[in-house]
C-alpha cells in the first residue's frame, strides 16, 4: 500500500502504519481509516493523524505512538516529553466550520512519549 501522500513505517511484528504529511493528506488519511482501527494524534495542534493498518498490540501502538511524536511540531520545538492521543476512527468528528486537517475525537486514551524513546535511533 505504498502511498506518496503519506510517510509509512513497518513495527517490528510487521504492521503498516500511515501518517499523514499535512492538512491535505491529513485529510485523506482519515478518509481511508476503518471504524476499529487505531490512531494517533499529539495533544498540541501540528502533527500528523497516525493509522495501524492491521490488529494491533500494546507494542506496534506504542510505536506508533513515538513515530506520531517524532514527527510533530512539539517534538521539534521543545525536545522534550509529548502527549499523544490514541483513538479509534469510529471516534473522530468533523464539522463543516472546522479547517482542513482538524478534526474533533469523542474519546480518546493518552499515551505521554517519554523524550529518551523518541532520540532512540
Amino acid at each position: 500500500m505504498t502511498n506518496e501522500k503519506f510517510r509509512e513505517m513497518t513495527t517490528n511484528s510487521g504492521k503498516l502504519v500511515l501518517a499523514g504529511k499535512d492538512a491535505k493528506s491529513n485529510e485523506a488519511l482519515i478518509a481511508q481509516i476503518g471504524p476499529d482501527e487505531d490512531v494517533f494524534h499529539t495533544a498540541k495542534p501540528g502533527s500528523p493523524f497516525v493509522n495501524i493498518k492491521e490488529k494491533s498490540n500494546t507494542k506496534d501502538r506504542k510505536e506508533a505512538a513515538i513515530f506520531c511524536a517524532k514527527h510533530s511540531q512539539d517534538w521539534r520545538d521543545n525536545k522534550q516529553d509529548v502527549i499523544v492521543h490514541h483513538f479509534k476512527g469510529k471516534d473522530i468528528y468533523k464539522h463543516k466550520l472546522m479547517k482542513l486537517g482538524t478534526f474533533g475525537i469523542k474519546k480518546k486514551k493518552i499515551i505521554k512519549i517519554k523524550r529518551e524513546w523518541v532520540q532512540k535511533p
